[in-house]
């Protein structure tokens, strides 16, 4: 059961792997090498989704005025974030991506990407690489300084 709790956690925008794994190797105990895959996978999930559906869901979106205060923080973020992305495009994504910071990830690089209209396999595969990263980094982060977590 707290497998799951930690892939579904790791897969939830803004938590994503930043909380998953923390509560993975310190609430739950289980082995951090475990944590990492199961976080990472989780995060995972919704990639394709958002990048097939961001652009379709977002513009629909658009269409209603009760909408328009969380479209305005999307499109805030999304424009905030993809000058460094459009630049640098596959690096840019996935540097983007692996830096455990609120705000970036998979779920933001994932929609930057598509409202950029970034090759989709490309992007599928640039987010793994920054999610691979970004899991790791926050385990090592849990290892060596597990007091601060």
């Amino acid at each position: 059961m707290n497998i799951l709790k930690v892939f579904i956690m790791s897969a939830v925008p803004l938590v994503e792997q930043r909380g998953a794994i923390p509560l993975g190797i310190f609430a739950y105990n289980m082995s951090p090498s475990f944590v990492f895959l199961v976080s990472f996978l989780g995060s995972l999930l919704p990639v394709p989704f958002i990048l097939l559906l961001f652009n379709s869901i977002f513009k629909w979106m658009k269409k209603y005025k009760v909408f328009e205060p969380i479209n305005n923080i999307i499109e805030n973020k999304i424009r905030k974030n993809s000058g460094k992305i459009e630049k640098y495009k596959e690096i840019g994504l996935i540097t983007f991506v692996a830096i455990p910071l609120p705000t970036t990830g998979l779920w933001t690089g994932s929609a930057i990407a598509a409202f950029l209209g970034l090759d989709f396999k490309k992007s599928l595969l640039c987010t793994s690489i920054g999610g691979i990263i970004s899991a790791f980094l926050i385990t090592l982060l849990c290892m060596i300084f597990p007091t601060f977590f």
